[in-house]
């Protein structure tokens, strides 16, 4: 199936991967199966879901050459498409999941780094981070433009909460003395959008260090 061709409409007797229909809670109470069958059936589907978000994520990722399709998503994570399309009706839907968690998980990235590290690691650390969800949700785009209907990833809420993660990160470093306190959040959530677009222009991986590594110096304390 082509990037561009719609969803089928999945059989529920056809995908062997073991994941749970809608119904089968309902069926289950019917039937008089027992429930533990059900409370299987609910674990497979949960652990379809993450094996699903796992490999979107990752091919999403690494999407160098043209845009991911539900099917390499589906192979990826070793189920059927029929699966997929359960748990995700439309590539949208999957996208939403998927960046979602990933931007749930940057955020939470930077209080379990702080807990972990000295700020100035801790905040290049988080960078590092940062950009591989700015590499993923590129992916992302690449699909959504590939669809019969282009759509687009949120924008707003998500450097809200970058620049949240990053003042929580400058904070601590400003209290330890370590970085700098006259540094405004959302002016270095600027420099990392920079950095991500000469990343999916074509920077190297060691000139996108290099970047942040500039990124990192400059909200060291001034001395002299």
């Amino acid at each position: 199936m082509s990037a561009l061709e719609p969803p089928p409409h999945p059989s529920s007797g056809n995908d062997a991967s073991g994941d749970a229909s809608p119904g089968e809670d309902a069926s289950d109470a019917r039937t008089g199966r027992p429930a533990g069958t059900a409370r299987a059936g609910r674990s497979d589907a949960r652990r379809n879901r993450e094996k699903l978000l796992a490999a979107a994520r990752s091919l999403f990722g690494a999407a160098a050459e043209g845009p991911v399709t539900l099917d390499a998503v589906a192979r990826a994570a070793g189920v059927g498409i029929g699966t997929l399309y359960r748990h995700f009706p439309t590539r949208e839907a999957l996208v939403e999941a998927v960046y979602a968690a990933e931007l749930d998980g940057l955020a939470a990235a930077a209080p379990e780094l702080l807990g972990d590290l000295p700020p100035v690691p801790a905040l290049r650390a988080w960078l590092d981070r940062y950009t591989a969800f700015a590499a993923t949700k590129h992916g992302m785009i690449d699909m959504l433009r590939s669809g019969p209907v282009p759509t687009s990833v949120p924008t707003r809420p998500t450097r809200e909460r970058i620049t949240a993660a990053v003042g929580e990160l400058l904070a601590a470093g400003a209290g330890s003395g370590s970085l700098r306190a006259d540094v405004d959040p959302d002016d270095v959530t600027t420099l990392l959008l920079g950095v991500s677009l000469a990343a999916a222009s074509g920077s190297s991986p060691e000139q996108t260090g290099r970047a942040l590594d500039l990124i990192v110096d400059a909200l060291r304390p001034r001395t002299g």
